[in-house]
C-alpha cells in the first residue's frame, strides 16, 4: 500500500507539472483528461489540500464539479492539520516533560553535590583543626620531655618506651654550691629566695646550652651538669671547665651589681672532677636522667674543698685539661670521706 501511496504522489507531481505546463490547454482532449482526473490523483496520494485546490480549478474550468466533494476534501484537510497539530503538541508536551525531569535530575545531582561537598569540606576542617591540636600537643609534649632529658634519651624512650642505663667511660662532672645558703635564705622572704635562685640557675642553664653541657639536676642551692653525655666525646673536660669560668664571671658582676644595690646576694663555689659514671633514667613517675659512681662524689668533693669565687679541679681533669688553661697547684688537700687528693684553681689563659 505504502509503494501504491507513493506511485500517486508521483501521478499528482505530473499532473501538477501537466496542469501549470504553458502547453497545458493547447490540446482539449489533454486539458479536460488532467483536469477532470487532477484533483483525484492528488486526494489518492494523500494531498488534501492539493486535491482542494485541483478541485476549485476545475470548478472555474467546469460549473460540473460537485462542491460537496470540495468541502468534504477541505474538511478532511482541516481534520489532518488538526492530527497534525495534536500531535506536535503532544510532541511538545512530551519534550517539556522530559527537559523537566532532566533539570529536576540536574537540580538533584547538583544538591547531592554541595551536600556531600559542604560534609566533606566540614570533616577536612575537623581533621585539619584535630590535627593541629594533636601536632601542638606533640611538640608540647616532646619541648616538656627535651626540658627533661639529654635529646639522644628522649628519642630512645619515645621509640622504645624505656632507654638502657650505659657506663660512660669518661666525663667531667660540675658542682656548684652557695656559701652560706641556710642562713642567707632565712633573710629573703619566700619569694625573693626562689626568684634569685631561679635567676641564678636560668643563667647557669644558658650556660650549659652554650658549651654542651647536660645539665642534670638540682638539689636545693646545688647545681649538677656534666660533659661528655649522652654522646661521648673528646672536649667534655675542656667544655665543663670554659662554662665553670663563666659561671664564675656571672656569679662576680651579680654580686657586684646586688652590693651596689645594697641588696643581699650569693657566693658560689665550683668543684670538677673527670672519671667514668653509669648514666640512665631512674623512677616512673618524675622521672628524672641521673649519672652514678665515685667520679660524683669527688665533683663534689672538689665544691665542697673549694674556695669561694673559684674553679678547683681534680688531677684528672688537670691532666685532660693542662694544655688549655692556666692551673694552680694548690697541694694534697683532704677531702671528707676520701683522704687527701691534689686539686688545682683553673683559670683562662692571660
Amino acid at each position: 500500500m505504502l509503494s501504491t501511496l507513493q506511485e500517486h504522489k508521483k501521478a499528482a507531481r505530473l499532473s501538477y507539472l501537466a496542469v501549470y505546463s504553458p502547453y497545458q490547454f493547447k490540446i482539449k482532449e489533454y486539458r479536460d483528461f488532467v483536469l477532470s482526473h487532477y484533483a483525484k490523483v492528488f486526494y489518492a496520494a494523500g494531498m488534501y489540500k492539493e486535491a482542494a485546490e485541483g478541485y476549485k480549478l476545475l470548478s472555474e474550468v467546469n460549473d460540473s464539479t460537485n462542491r460537496d466533494e470540495i468541502n468534504a476534501l477541505i474538511e478532511k484537510q482541516i481534520t489532518h492539520n488538526r492530527i497534525e497539530l495534536a500531535s506536535i503538541n503532544e510532541i511538545n508536551d512530551k519534550k517539556e516533560e522530559i527537559a523537566k525531569r532532566q533539570l529536576e535530575r540536574q537540580i538533584l545531582v547538583r544538591n547531592v553535590f554541595i551536600a556531600g561537598f559542604s560534609l566533606f569540606l566540614i570533616f577536612s576542617v575537623v581533621i585539619f583543626i584535630q590535627r593541629n591540636k594533636i601536632k601542638k600537643a606533640k611538640t608540647l609534649s616532646d619541648e616538656l620531655l627535651l626540658n627533661i632529658l639529654p635529646h639522644t634519651i628522649a628519642e630512645e624512650l619515645k621509640l622504645k618506651g624505656n632507654a638502657e642505663s650505659k657506663l660512660i667511660d669518661m666525663v667531667t662532672v660540675l658542682f656548684t654550691d652557695f656559701k652560706g645558703f641556710t642562713q642567707l635564705s632565712e633573710q629573703f622572704t619566700p619569694q625573693e629566695l626562689v626568684a634569685e635562685i631561679n635567676e641564678c640557675f636560668s643563667a647557669f642553664d644558658k650556660i650549659m646550652l652554650k658549651y654542651n653541657v647536660e645539665k642534670i639536676k638540682t638539689i636545693g642551692d646545688a647545681y649538677m651538669a656534666a660533659g661528655g653525655l649522652p654522646t661521648s666525646n673528646q672536649t667534655h673536660a675542656q667544655d665543663v671547665i670554659l662554662a665553670a669560668l663563666e659561671i664564675q664571671q656571672y656569679m662576680a658582676n651579680y654580686k657586684k651589681i646586688r652590693q651596689e644595690a645594697g641588696k643581699l646576694f650569693f657566693e658560689i663555689r665550683i668543684g670538677i672532677h673527670s672519671g667514668p659514671v653509669v648514666a640512665g633514667i631512674v623512677g616512673i613517675k618524675k622521672f628524672a636522667y641521673d649519672i652514678w659512681g665515685d667520679t660524683v662524689n669527688l665533683a663534689n668533693r672538689m665544691e665542697s674543698s673549694g674556695e669561694v669565687g673559684r674553679v678547683n679541679v681534680s688531677e684528672a681533669t688537670y691532666e685532660l685539661t693542662r694544655e688549655n688553661f692556666n692551673f694552680e697547684y694548690r697541694g694534697k688537700i683532704a677531702a671528707k670521706g676520701k683522704g687527701e687528693i691534689s686539686m688545682f684553681f683553673v683559670e683562662n689563659k692571660s
